[in-house]
């Protein structure tokens, strides 16, 4: 992210960093059995992933991602409410750093050949079209 190793600095840096550049930010690590599978740590979070929650309030719940806010740096996840005073009930955020994947969507072709083939496969899909 930053050459510099002050706390200070690497925190200004992702709080202002470009949107474009929060997609990779906003990597989320996987489970032991995705880590086995893909040889990969952490992948970036989508819509449609399945996570379990590790810390905070809701720790143990698993559901589906339902958003990713990448200017607030969260994400929402189904059966993460909470009831509001008028009774209504709304989504908790949840910061990225506080979940595991657990089960990827794998829907985009994109995707699925940048977790399997890394880097080479993906140039190589390009250029077959």
């Amino acid at each position: 992210m930053t050459e510099s190793k002050d706390p200070s600095k690497q925190r200004k840096k992702f709080m202002s960093a470009p949107l474009h550049r929060l997609t990779k930010l906003m990597s989320v690590h996987l489970s032991k059995e995705l880590r086995e599978k893909y040889n990969k740590r952490a992948v970036p979070v989508r819509k449609g992933d399945t996570v379990k929650v590790l810390r905070g309030e809701f720790r143990g719940i698993q559901g589906k991602v339902i958003n990713v806010d990448r200017k607030r740096k969260r994400i929402f996840i189904e059966n993460v409410t909470r009831k509001k005073v008028d009774g209504s009930t709304v989504n908790v955020p949840i910061h990225v750093s506080n979940v595991m994947i657990t089960q990827l969507n794998l829907d985009d072709k994109y995707r699925k050949t940048l977790l399997e083939g890394g880097r080479k496969a993906l140039i190589e899909w390009k250029v077959r079209g």
